[in-house]
């Protein structure tokens, strides 16, 4: 599993530094799929420069309907048909998504070569399968924006090969044996707990990825403890108030959220178009004051877990 940022500018502007949202989470290894979290403009532009293949991407995850989060949506779902892309894609987002993909397809014609499920989303579970859970959580913006967490669930330990040796039980097909059934019968007739030779359960990732907000302390218990929080950073310290005008949060509050929260690392995002390239040691400076394991975000960064 690995994040990796395509564009990470924020107050509706795309800069020559940094384009507007979108973040793959990557999961080609735990499932052979990626997920996207937002589609800003020329998402798809940003994907030419990197190893995504859009036909991968499954799932789009929006989290509120600004034109810096979604106007990417409508090339990416087209032009997804032309490299390849044939399985489903399901889109989740709050009220009004629905009406915006379907509008923008129609009023161009676009037939995507595959289904679209589209599904409005309100707080809770969005989304679980046998791997993974998402829950939305509504935030505070001047519209109505969600953060998700995903929550990758425990696994099975790993087999105790030195453990099975050392009782006779030597490697070959009964391996896999011990790996999908509950008891194993043994060559010479004894029956045996497969629980016996199975280390601790795996557990497993978690991150929050959370859309444009103010930052509020409600939200420490929906990303405490994960072990990647991503958050917007529009504002740097000292412009408070200008954070809280426009919904909108600084470098240090979204750190302190951090710390609060007891995450093991924070990804800052969504940096004001105001600030240059020569600003991000200061802006990241600023985190680490509140939370050392603070990193600001830069287009293409990408963050293994």
């Amino acid at each position: 599993m690995k994040v990796t940022f395509l564009g990470t500018g924020g107050a509706g502007l795309p800069s020559k530094n940094r384009n507007v949202t979108s973040i793959i989470l990557d999961l080609l290894q735990e499932t052979n799929n990626m997920w996207m979290f937002d589609c800003g403009e020329s998402t798809q532009h940003q994907i030419l420069y990197t190893s995504i293949k859009p036909r991968k991407i499954n799932k789009i995850f929006i989290t509120h309907l600004h034109g810096d989060h979604i106007y990417g949506l409508p090339g990416f779902l087209s032009s997804r048909s032309f490299q390849g892309g044939v399985d489903p894609v399901t889109i989740f987002g709050p009220a009004g998504i629905k009406s915006f993909i379907n509008t923008s397809l129609s009023v161009n014609k676009s037939k995507p070569s595959y289904p679209i499920d589209i599904i409005e989303i309100k707080e809770g579970i969005i989304y679980e399968d046998d791997q993974f859970i998402v829950k939305a959580k509504r935030l505070e913006h001047v519209i109505e924006s969600f953060g998700f967490r995903i929550d990758e669930k425990e696994s099975k330990g790993s087999l105790l090969v030195d453990k099975l040796k050392a009782d006779g039980i030597y490697p070959g097909p009964i391996y896999q044996l011990f790996k999908s059934q509950d008891t194993v019968k043994l060559t010479d007739g004894t029956v045996v707990p497969s629980s016996n030779y199975i280390g601790d359960p795996k557990q497993g990732k978690s991150v929050a990825i959370l859309g444009d907000t103010r930052a509020k302390t409600d939200v420490i218990p929906f990303v405490a403890n994960v072990d990647l929080l991503v958050h917007e950073a529009t504002f740097a310290k000292g412009q408070e108030q200008l954070a809280y005008d426009y919904f909108h949060s600084t470098t240090d509050q979204a750190a302190t959220i951090a710390a609060r929260a007891q995450v093991k690392k924070i990804i800052l995002t969504h940096i004001s178009s105001r600030f240059q390239k020569d600003d991000t040691v200061q802006l990241e400076t600023e985190a680490k004051q509140q939370f050392e394991n603070a990193t600001i975000a830069e287009d293409f960064y990408t963050y293994p877990l």
